[in-house]
């Protein structure tokens, strides 16, 4: 099946609005000119309306989390309607970071989702395993329990904008990026899960990109194997230089 490839930047916790200015600029221009390939950025929340703003359509913009009610005295917690009533079409569920720095759990990314879905946002849920768990031979159990939980009790319907990252936590800012060989194998179990869960279909339709010190100089050979279908960027997608190669990948 022919997925759209993904090519999207989580800025997490980086950037001004000059700085964003000037990544914009380029980046806005590269992504109307290559239609065949989706690209997305995911602000901070204070930048979010002024980045839509400015891509005009062109990118697409999403939240880097959200919180699971709709409303209420939460306080630095921002709601899937709010990300909704500022422009945003996206949002990351389950990053890595908010796993292991901010104690998520499985239970809560599975709110999220619901919370995302029920406002029409496009959930990325990011799945992925530590060192030692991948030193212990448990990646597959490790990322099918990430995935059952976010995805129970969900139809395919419900699930239509769904897009799912693959993470490893051990390569994530280290330098350090898994072998094609070692990310195909994960996309696979991703994909034969989803199958299991719901149909062979649905699992051929669901783009899985691959995150994890993604850069100019390994974008190719990443993109090149077919069961990539784009990649979460994170500090490569800061500077116009390196983020427009990544985008620009050889098709």
């Amino acid at each position: 099946m022919n997925r759209r490839p993904f090519i999207a930047g989580n800025w997490k916790m980086n950037l001004d609005r000059e700085s964003i200015a000037a990544l914009l600029e380029p980046l806005t221009g590269q992504a109307a000119d290559l239609p065949a390939v989706e690209v997305g950025v995911f602000p901070p929340y204070p930048y979010i309306a002024e980045v839509i703003r400015r891509v005009q359509g062109k990118i697409s913009v999403g939240g880097q989390d959200l919180y699971f009610e709709k409303k209420g005295a939460f306080t630095g917690q921002v709601s899937g309607a709010m990300l909704r009533d500022v422009g945003a079409t996206h949002v990351l569920i389950g990053h890595s970071e908010r796993r292991h720095v901010f104690g998520e759990t499985n239970q809560d990314t599975s709110r999220k989702m619901a919370a995302a879905l029920d406002v029409g946002l496009h959930p990325v849920l990011c799945v992925g395993e530590t060192l030692d768990q991948r030193e212990a031979g448990q990646t597959t159990q490790v990322v099918w329990d990430q995935i059952g939980a976010a995805l129970e009790g969900l139809t395919i319907s419900d699930l239509t904008g769904l897009t799912i990252a693959y993470e490893p936590v051990w390569a994530i800012g280290t330098g350090v990026t898994a072998t094609t060989e070692q990310a195909a194998e994960v996309h696979a179990e991703i994909r034969k899960m989803l199958s299991g869960m719901f149909s062979d279909d649905f699992a051929e339709a669901i783009r899985i990109l691959y995150g994890g010190s993604v850069k100019p100089s390994n974008v190719d050979e990443l993109m090149a194997v077919s069961a990539i279908d784009g990649v979460l960027v994170g500090g490569a997608s800061l500077k116009a230089d390196s983020f427009t190669r990544i985008v620009g990948f050889s098709l």
